[in-house]
């Protein structure tokens, strides 16, 4: 590169960099104050830095051919500071998109598209206790804690813990605080012995101890019609969840796992209709949250006339280090030496939230050395023939527009491996260089990050149980962009 070059190069990246620096307060005002999460193409702002900022805008060249100049998100945000939305999420890449398209003042589509939000109130956010504390109970913490606010939908108010002797706490928040796979927390944490609390970035979670989902008295400690998170999978059917209500001051009960029974099996993005007024809800599981969004895009497009799920998924701590007696088939050995071939209920665990593939689907699984990042593999029988470009097409644009972006994400990239997908957000990314289709037979590979992932989802079917969802804003004339059928 000539030397003139290069100087207009660096130029260029100091002037971005400039501008997100002005941006990150705004985001965090945004966030803090309005209760407004905002994302670019379904990638979040919030809690990123100068750098993050313009690589989240240089995303923007997927949906639109060029980055997203930051100086108009800079504009946009500035515009919504001033006009004080009440809590909901906009996609600030489709918002200025649709502006591109649509022309005209800026400040008269931003009131139009956020009518509804301009001036709202935020309401009094709604009491969650976590009910065991482990690897997704720690990540829904590290969430909720992230999206604490004055405009939250949400407050962690407790966790529920097995009695313990002296130093407990201390181990259990320093669990929080560092994690080997998703790194160190975001923020401070103190923790109060004497109290038996937790001090996490201002919010301060009060620990309780039982075993018995029965026997606390939330009400005591100053909670009240309070979600509880049962992420110990320990009960999974209706009368076994149900136990929790009988502890004053629960309301209503949400199980991160598949639940058995009548118990409605939630997948964000997909069912959460079924939420409804039901006061024991399933999450379904990691593997189900993964595929079922992808599932739904194509059957609606293509049709699935049958097909097989195989999951490579990282071993989990219900299997064993080294050698020893275990309950399950093949979970008695190394999960760190070894493949083992188990089985998986998500093929059929998807039919309870996408009931028009009932009887389509098998699967299997092969639990792998890796302690987190999955890959289900999808071998699918389609009814409309297609081709690996147009079956492409689709997905990368469903990951950009939509009511399905935060679940369904795409990459297109020769480099990627398992690693490359700790930390996000979205519930499955799909390998666009992996996808195969000939016709009527078609392969799709998705990664998901099982444990953060699906954390997420977990978040947003809460909201959903509070009443108090973030649905994503999208911009009426978005369909001028992609095509009226990809709009959402």
């Amino acid at each position: 590169m000539p030397h003139a070059e290069h100087g207009q190069a660096l130029e260029d990246w100091s002037r971005r960099l400039a501008v997100a620096e002005e941006l990150v307060p705004l985001v965090g005002r945004l966030h803090r104050e309005h209760g407004v999460v905002l994302s670019v193409h379904g990638r979040g702002l919030a809690g990123l830095s100068a750098v993050g900022l313009v690589k989240a805008h240089r995303y923007g060249r997927h949906a639109d051919g060029v980055p997203l100049p930051v100086e108009d998100t800079l504009a946009l945000l500035r515009l919504l500071v001033a006009l004080r939305p009440g809590p909901g999420s906009v996609d600030v890449g489709e918002l200025l998109a649709a502006h591109r398209a649509a022309g005209g003042d800026l400040e008269a589509l931003v009131r139009e598209q956020l009518a509804d939000a301009l001036g709202a109130a935020a309401a009094e956010p709604r009491d969650v206790v976590l009910f065991g504390f482990g690897r997704i109970g720690r990540l829904v913490a590290r969430i909720l804690v992230e999206h604490a606010g004055p405009a939250s939908p949400l407050r962690l108010r407790a966790v529920v813990l097995r009695p313990a002797g002296p130093g407990d706490l201390v181990k259990r928040a320093s669990l929080l605080r560092r994690d080997s796979v998703h790194g160190p927390f975001r923020g401070t944490i103190t923790v109060d012995e004497e109290t038996q609390t937790v001090l996490a970035n201002g919010t301060l979670v009060q620990v309780l101890r039982a075993t018995d989902p029965a026997a606390v008295d939330y009400r005591a400690a100053g909670i009240d019609d309070a979600l509880v998170v049962d992420t110990t999978g320990r009960w999974r059917d209706e009368d076994g969840l149900r136990q929790h209500l009988r502890s004053p001051g629960a309301a209503r009960v949400l199980l991160t796992a598949p639940g058995k029974g009548p118990v409605p099996n939630v997948v964000h993005g997909i069912n959460e209709a079924e939420v409804g007024d039901h006061d024991v809800v399933s999450a379904a599981s990691c593997t189900t949250n993964a595929i079922t969004p992808v599932l739904h895009v194509v059957h609606e497009r293509f049709g699935v006339a049958h097909g097989h799920v195989e999951t490579v998924h990282s071993f989990t701590n219900d299997q064993n280090l080294i050698d020893n007696v275990h309950g399950g088939a093949r979970r008695g050995r190394a999960a760190t030496l070894n493949m083992v071939i188990t089985e998986t209920g998500a093929a059929r665990a998807v039919a309870k939230a996408l009931p028009s593939l009932a009887g389509r689907l098998t699967g299997s699984a092969i639990r792998v050395p890796t302690p987190d990042v999955s890959l289900a593999v999808l071998a699918l029988r389609l009814e409309r023939p297609t081709t690996t470009a147009e079956l492409n097409d689709h997905l990368r644009r469903t990951s950009l527009v939509g009511p399905l972006r935060r679940q369904v994400g795409y990459i297109h990239s020769p480099e990627v491996v398992s690693t490359d997908f700790l930390g996000s957000h979205q519930a499955g990314v799909v390998d666009g260089l992996a996808t195969q289709a000939d016709g009527h037979d078609a392969v799709l590979y998705v990664w998901y990050d099982n444990e953060y992932g699906y954390s997420h989802q977990v978040v947003r079917v809460l909201e959903e149980m509070a009443g108090r969802p973030r649905p994503p804003r999208v911009p009426t004339s978005t369909a001028a962009l992609f095509g009226a059928d990809q709009a959402g």
